[in-house]
């Protein structure tokens, strides 16, 4: 299943794909920069490589520009590791992805979809909002802490 728009397509990705794995390093060496260790909730790359785990990837013809994954937690999925190549922001890849990410929700019956996020990454809450998500408390494992963000969206 892919989704096509001005170039962009989504397709199932591999965390381990060497263009995948460039992209999530740089995704972890940001949230290292921008937060301590005990405020980084990311998956490491072997932890994004199990069956509840749907990876996906934006790519431009060979290149792959963002990824976003979405883990199945039974009552409902949680997205982990949203990431866009900085030089391809502003080409309207992280609407994309989440677009997809929601039918793939849909598709594995997920009522819910559920996320968290660090206080500082402003352009994530817009996009998220712009989706419909919305403010709540922590969920599974999280507690509240002065840096995290959580967010839902229901699934008609």
């Amino acid at each position: 299943m892919s989704q096509k728009s001005n170039g962009i397509d989504v397709v199932a990705g591999d965390p381990r794909e060497p263009q995948a794995t460039a992209l999530l390093q740089a995704s972890h060496a940001l949230m290292q920069q921008l937060f301590s260790e005990e405020e980084n909730h990311y998956l490491s790359i072997d932890e994004l490589c199990i069956p509840s785990i749907r990876f996906l990837v934006a790519k431009e013809g060979d290149t792959t520009l963002g990824c976003v994954a979405l883990a199945n937690k039974g009552a409902y999925g949680e997205i982990k590791s949203m990431f866009v190549d900085p030089a391809a922001r502003g080409k309207g890849i992280s609407h994309k992805l989440m677009q997809h990410l929601d039918a793939a929700a849909r598709a594995q019956g997920l009522a819910e979809i559920k996320l968290e996020t660090g206080d500082k990454l402003k352009e994530a809450h817009s996009l998220y909002r712009a989706h419909g998500f919305v403010d709540c408390g922590p969920f599974g494992d999280y507690e509240a802490n002065s840096s995290s963000i959580f967010m839902t969206k229901t699934l008609d």
